[in-house]
């Protein structure tokens, strides 16, 4: 029996061919159906001053004063309370106000048709419901600990735990890439069907697991995945160039699996060109689908530098059509803009810092894409990433021979020293400043202004520690340079996450020249381990270190991009260093700021909270209809 509650009428019986109607105008979401399964209706939506009861307008999801809702608690006196009640066959939905408040489940079945008043069954609502934290389904192409080659697996490894540290419930979604343990296969996504172009790919989800109350899912598909290089032939250092197919077949997989692990979430939260197409797939491809209408995304550019950028082809090999192949959307120079097309269609952007965020609206760090950015810079957010403190902590880091602290700086010393020790220098000068470089070695990093002064550095009373990997004109220039000054160059051309622990805890001094930097990260670490930094003022660097100013600050800033400009600010330190009372003081004030991750986390909350209490409506981008 359907029936429907009204405040005009305690219970209004309807056919099911009218319920079907109401819920039609009303635009709410049909929970799925099947073996064992509730056929409920849900309403996630919020109201507006506008008339009460049955035929009520309200704000639904995306849309303001779209649809009508069905019922609405009241309370003894018949004033409308703040949430809608739907009811379908066989079960009561109800919701709150407040999105990031606890919603509530089912918990009241109608079977046979009661008349009962609205306020009896808003109090045994009321006694039965239980909360449910908000839902967010992280989506990234790599993610620590399964893969990395950058600061992104970093983030997507701690800002979900830092999410469920505040309260809610948050899943990870990545792809399974040949370096990643295989996990147990999900029952209910042994195969998913991919519609790429004219055919079909299929995939399968594992469960990686949950660690810190987040549960990953990898997306398993060897044709796209099973390679040596998450993104590049590592044989030849290029894109492979299939990457369009390979990643829009992860924003497919990762779509279709959201529908079978649970209700809709809330938020999607994107990361980067290669899953900038679930905001597009989520417009287009799936906009008639109820499941996702009330669903939130957001996008996060970590570096607007790899855009993503394919043939007018491609569109066609991955389930789209030229509707979104204009100057508004996709189109970029007569190509495809993956990264463009996160930016258009998600609901919210952020980027990692907010010094980034208003770089990336200007010609110099924009990569072309600066006037879609200050064109949608009303969605834009810089939120600074955090750092991992339970891994980077000099007082418990298990990777370092001596902990210390601010109170307790004694185990530097033996950090230093061991380090110097570990990088082969002969009788190791532990007054000598180290000067630590943990990076990837290119143009970005600043190895071009490195590689303009290494003589130079040479004649310093330094030692220069280099770890990393990169581009091979650099590799090259510091084996050389290791071999022609092994007393002052210490060199590993190598990932080493145990060194890199090491450099931080016993180097003096960590350099960071970026010719831009989204974030950063090191900059913070280094601070956590009293290791001073120098860096060019740009992106998050900018954000997160205080210029030295001979009284105060955490480091040492240089704005002009030239060499000459990164010698200056490398003798300034130095000059500092020549004082122990004063290099301590510096050393100090950045030990004791905090950039965790639960100080981002809450943005990052707030912006979720906003986002979800809109009723704003965002048109899709023009020339971009729906696909019904």
């Amino acid at each position: 029996m359907a029936v429907l509650v009204s405040n005009s009428a305690p219970l209004k019986q309807l056919s099911p061919a009218r319920l079907r109607a109401e819920r039609a105008k009303a635009q709410c979401f049909m929970g799925p159906t099947g073996a064992g399964r509730r056929r409920s209706a849900i309403n996630r939506g919020r109201q507006d001053s506008g008339g009460t009861g049955f035929g009520s307008r309200t704000a639904f999801g995306r849309s303001e004063l779209r649809g009508r809702c069905l019922a609405w608690r009241t309370d003894a006196a018949g004033t409308k309370l703040e949430s809608p009640l739907l009811c379908a066959s066989n079960g009561l939905w109800v919701s709150t106000e407040c999105r990031l408040a606890p919603r509530l489940q089912i918990i009241l079945n109608l079977d046979t048709p009661l008349r009962l008043p609205l306020r009896w069954i808003a109090r045994v609502i009321q006694f039965h419901s239980r909360s449910i934290p908000l839902r967010i389904v992280f989506v990234a192409p790599e993610g620590v600990p399964f893969s990395k080659t950058g600061g992104l697996a970093d983030v997507v490894g701690a800002l979900p735990r830092a999410l469920v540290a505040l309260g809610f419930d948050v899943d990870v979604i990545l792809p399974r890439h040949r370096a990643t343990p295989q996990g147990p296969m999900v029952d209910r996504a042994r195969s998913v069907t991919l519609p790429l172009g004219a055919g079909f790919r299929f995939a399968s989800i594992q469960d990686g697991g949950a660690s810190h109350g987040v549960r990953t899912y990898l997306v398993d598909c060897p044709e796209f995945f099973d390679r040596d290089g998450l993104y590049q032939d590592k044989a030849t250092g290029l894109d492979y160039p299939d990457n369009h197919l390979r990643f829009a077949g992860f924003c497919l997989a990762a779509l279709e699996f959201i529908k079978r692990m649970g209700p809709p979430p809330e938020i999607i939260h994107c990361h980067d060109w290669q899953t900038a197409l679930v905001p597009v797939y989520l417009q287009r491809n799936y906009k008639s689908d109820l499941f996702f209408y009330d669903t939130r995304t957001v996008f996060t550019v970590h570096n607007v530098a790899y855009h993503g950028d394919f043939p007018h082809s491609a569109l066609s090999e991955i389930s789209l059509d030229d509707s979104v192949f204009t100057s508004e959307t996709l189109e970029y120079y007569s190509r495809v803009n993956f990264l463009k097309g996160g930016i258009v269609f998600a609901d919210a952007l952020t980027t990692v810092s907010p010094r980034y965020a208003g770089e990336i609206q200007t010609a110099e760090f924009g990569v072309g894409l600066e006037g879609v950015l200050r064109k949608n810079a009303g969605r834009l957010r810089g939120i600074l990433n955090g750092a991992d403190y339970e891994e980077w902590n000099p007082a418990t880091d298990p990777l370092i021979p001596a902990h210390f602290t601010p109170e307790n700086l004694e185990g530097k010393k033996d950090c230093k020293r061991a380090l110097l020790e570990r990088m082969g220098a002969e009788a190791p000068v532990l007054s000598r400043p180290v000067l630590g470089i943990v990076s990837r070695f290119d143009r970005q990093k600043g190895f071009d202004l490195l590689a303009e002064i290494p003589e130079t550095l040479a004649t310093l009373d330094v030692y220069l520690v280099v770890l990393g990997t990169g581009a091979r004109e650099y590799e090259e220039l510091f084996d050389r340079l290791a071999k022609k000054h092994p007393a002052k160059f210490l060199v590993r051309v190598a990932y080493d996450n145990a060194l890199a622990h090491l450099i931080e805890a016993g180097s003096d001094i960590f350099l960071m020249p970026s010719r831009y930097e989204p974030c950063g990260l090191n900059q913070m670490y280094s601070l956590k381990y009293g290791t001073v930094p120098v860096v060019r003022a740009t992106g998050g660097l900018d954000d997160t270190i205080d210029a030295f100013d001979g009284t105060s600050g955490t480091g040492f800033k240089f704005h002009e991009y030239t060499a000459a400009a990164l010698l200056d600010a490398i003798g300034r330190a130095l000059e500092a260093f020549r004082w122990p009372r004063l290099w301590k003081r510096i050393m100090l004030n950045g030990m004791r700021k905090d950039f965790s991750w639960s100080r981002s986390a809450a943005e990052y909350v707030d912006l979720y909270r906003s986002l979800l209490q809109s009723t704003a409506v965002r048109p899709v981008p023009a020339g971009a209809s729906a696909k019904v």
